[in-house]
């Protein structure tokens, strides 16, 4: 097949030789025999800059993990946060992602990186004002602050209020945050649900409610929400989540890292009228920020917990990986098709993980890893082309100047 490519978005597509010259006249022709085009990854939930933390609080359990966490990023500054967002942007490149939803710190900072790397990205304010009220108020006016500064930012780029937990977050911030967000039209994207800890502990201080339940009895779930890990769920507060159309994210293997738990009910959920998508989580639990490593994870822990082979089919997983991430966004990217946004992955088929006869996506997400992707298109434009991305020694560099930023224990 031929795909013509115009002003960002798929313009066409027809059989080799079928575009007509009028569509090709002034056009760059790029040869890709042999190779196959798929959507580019979005990656829904991922800490970025966290890039620099990979083995920091190893074997620790999710909570002991969290304060050890919180001390190192007590010392992390901007340029920190420029360049560990740059590692990050271009692993996720080089893996095929072009779009990620991100919480972290310095996000004007961590904007401006993504943009410069041209990929796809959405930038959280997060609040974490560990129930201070003091710190509330001032996280407010950042907020704000912020925002206002957002007009200035590149198209690629999407800014969106972070609320880290129920844990971390007072509920009069979980309130005004939620309120700030449909009053601006932004999306939520908060943790939650992540491990069982947080489930007993919510109902312990809520009068039984759990995580979802407690959030639905604020008003916070919708269609906006994006809601990362959703892991500890009853059949209620699927129910829930399937009713107000939250988005919820699989990040498995963070959270089987963690041992966090690994029966996530993607089915479940989405019968219930959830959007699934998926997820790496930030590197100082996942390690890396490789989609498709987390596609194959995903469906082998599914396929297991559920004695079911059938359990994830491929098609399904790809559309969690892809269009799925599109939709929580309202976006129309994920797809091969005229008139989506042209976001495609080009994959080089010529080595030994694809020579067998299999389905493509049998041999992509089962045998395949990240080093096939040959090239990306992002909106048209190629960020990376035969495997070389632009500045890769430079950002390798500038991350080694700021290491010492964090003590390594």
């Amino acid at each position: 097949m031929d795909i013509r490519i115009k002003d960002g978005t798929i313009a066409g597509i027809a059989p080799h030789g079928g575009l007509s010259a009028g569509m090709l006249e002034g056009a760059e022709v790029v040869d890709c025999a042999g190779k196959v085009a798929v959507p580019g990854f979005i990656n829904m939930h991922t800490h970025a800059a966290m890039s620099l933390m990979r083995g920091i609080g190893e074997d620790m359990v999710l909570s002991d993990r969290l304060d050890h966490i919180w001390e190192i990023e007590s010392r992390i500054d901007a340029p920190y946060i420029h360049w560990g967002s740059k590692v990050a942007a271009l692993e996720m490149i080089k893996s095929g992602t072009t779009l990620y939803n991100d919480q972290y710190w310095f996000s004007h900072v961590a904007q401006k990186a993504a943009s410069e790397m041209g990929i796809r990205n959405a930038m959280s304010y997060v609040f974490l004002d560990h129930l201070d009220k003091d710190e509330a108020e001032r996280e407010k006016e950042q907020c704000m602050k912020m925002h206002a500064t957002v007009p200035g930012w590149d198209s690629n780029s999407i800014f969106t209020i972070g609320i880290h937990a129920i844990y971390s977050v007072s509920e009069e911030l979980i309130l005004w945050a939620t309120e700030y967000a449909r009053r601006n039209g932004l999306r939520i994207h908060i943790h939650v649900a992540e491990s069982e800890k947080e489930d007993l502990d919510c109902k312990a201080a809520h009068g039984g409610l759990s995580p979802v339940e407690y959030l639905d009895s604020l008003g916070v779930l919708g269609p906006d929400v994006i809601a990362a890990h959703t892991l500890w769920l009853s059949e209620h507060d699927i129910e829930l989540l399937g009713q107000h159309k939250v988005n919820c994210v699989h990040n498995i293997n963070s959270n089987a890292k963690l041992a966090s738990g690994y029966k996530f009910k993607w089915k479940e959920l989405s019968d219930a009228g959830a959007n699934v998508c998926l997820g790496t989580d930030g590197c100082a639990s996942s390690n890396n920020l490789d989609m498709l490593e987390a596609m194959k994870t995903t469906a082998i822990f599914q396929k297991a917990w559920r004695k079911d082979p059938s359990a994830l089919p491929l098609q399904t997983l790809m559309d969690m990986a892809t269009v799925n991430g599109a939709k929580a966004f309202g976006l129309k990217t994920g797809r091969i098709e005229a008139g989506y946004d042209a976001d495609i992955q080009i994959i080089d088929t010529d080595n030994t993980l694809f020579l067998s006869p299999a389905p493509f996506l049998a041999n992509f997400i089962y045998s395949a890893h990240s080093e096939c992707i040959d090239s990306l298109i992002i909106g048209g434009k190629f960020v990376m082309r035969g495997r070389k991305v632009a500045d890769e020694r430079d950002i390798l560099d500038g991350a080694r100047s700021v290491l010492s930023t964090i003590a390594r224990n």
